[in-house]
């Protein structure tokens, strides 16, 4: 999870912290571990950027639901005159992935063909059915070998090159859902809020996606957020 100061100075280096502290003790309460990867400290006060880990069962499905721009309504500590000022910091939650793609072919999820190699013409190379075509069923992806008089060392070729067209298969399926996920990223701004915590004239904290509410936002500051994560779960 890593929450970036928007808009709002070092009033937004502040509510960066204080987030960072409600999701510590959510996770606390959740039985989670957390550690901090990355930190940038505010230039005045606060925290420009942090980066946390984040482990436990599910941790990440709970999580998702706080990806956004989270807006904060109070009197500012930093105002000598203690006037009322809006700050924004957002969200990003990412699931943590191997370095390497990992491959995991089922034998139930291939057929296997096996069939007589042939030159050009239609002139045989020889009398045993020693070229392979594999199927892997999942995909849909087909490859091939009958290079080799053995069947053996054509399935081989096959296999390897098959190997190769699903981690490109999945590395494919990962941009696109980036290029979907980054098309609905916001600007950390005014109208681009998920969730806004309102401490002065009133105290709510309301979520903008599904109507969820609360009164008592020091709870929720305290990591008492299950209530929007459920409301978020519940309707996507």
């Amino acid at each position: 999870m890593t929450i970036h100061s928007g808009a709002g100075g070092t009033e937004a280096c502040d509510w960066v912290e204080m987030l960072l502290k409600m999701y510590i003790k959510w996770a606390e309460r959740r039985g989670f571990k957390t550690e901090i990867a990355d930190i940038l400290a505010g230039e005045e006060a606060g925290i420009k950027t942090v980066t946390i880990i984040v482990k436990g069962d599910y941790a990440y499905g709970y999580l998702r639901s706080e990806i956004g721009v989270h807006r904060l309504v109070r009197i500012s500590p930093f105002d000598a005159n203690k006037r009322r000022h809006t700050s924004f910091c957002s969200v990003d939650v990412i699931a943590e992935v191997e370095d390497e793609v990992d491959v995991d072919i089922k034998e139930g999820d291939l057929r296997i063909d096996t069939y007589r190699a042939s030159g050009h013409g239609g002139q045989h190379i020889n009398t045993t059915d020693s070229a392979v075509r594999i199927t892997h069923l999942p995909t849909g992806i087909v490859t091939q070998c009958q290079n080799e008089r053995s069947q053996l060392k054509n399935k081989l070729t096959a296999m390897k090159v098959l190997r190769a067209r699903l981690v490109e298969y999945h590395m494919r399926k990962k941009e696109e859902e980036m290029q979907e996920y980054n098309k609905d990223k916001k600007k950390i701004e005014w109208g681009s809020q998920i969730r806004s915590y309102v401490f002065q004239p009133y105290t709510l904290v309301k979520d903008h996606r599904t109507g969820a509410e609360a009164g008592n936002v020091q709870a929720v500051m305290d990591g008492h957020i299950d209530k929007f994560i459920e409301a978020f779960l519940k309707m996507v």
